[in-house]
């Protein structure tokens, strides 16, 4: 999977408010807060990025189907099905 930051950039301390009795099962847990933070923000930061990418280029890419729509592929006279 690509990942959408750099994976060697330098770790830097941060603050954040969380549900306190969540926070008391994971450390009870001994779950890795910052690794599964960051695991859950790089899936949101993809999300957030593929989204966006979308809404820009969305009128390109519904020009793109209208044109296939009505002219079809550049390969269908190429296809054995």
């Amino acid at each position: 999977m690509a990942h959408t930051y750099n994976l060697s950039a330098p770790k830097k301390p941060t603050n954040l408010s969380i549900n306190s009795d969540l926070l008391s099962k994971a450390k009870e847990l001994k779950l890795n807060l910052s690794a599964t933070l960051e695991n859950a923000l790089s899936n949101e930061v993809r999300k957030a990025e593929r989204t966006q990418w979308l809404n820009k280029n969305k009128a390109a890419i519904e020009a793109s189907n209208r044109f296939v729509d009505e002219k079809g592929l550049f390969s269908d006279s190429y296809r054995t099905i």
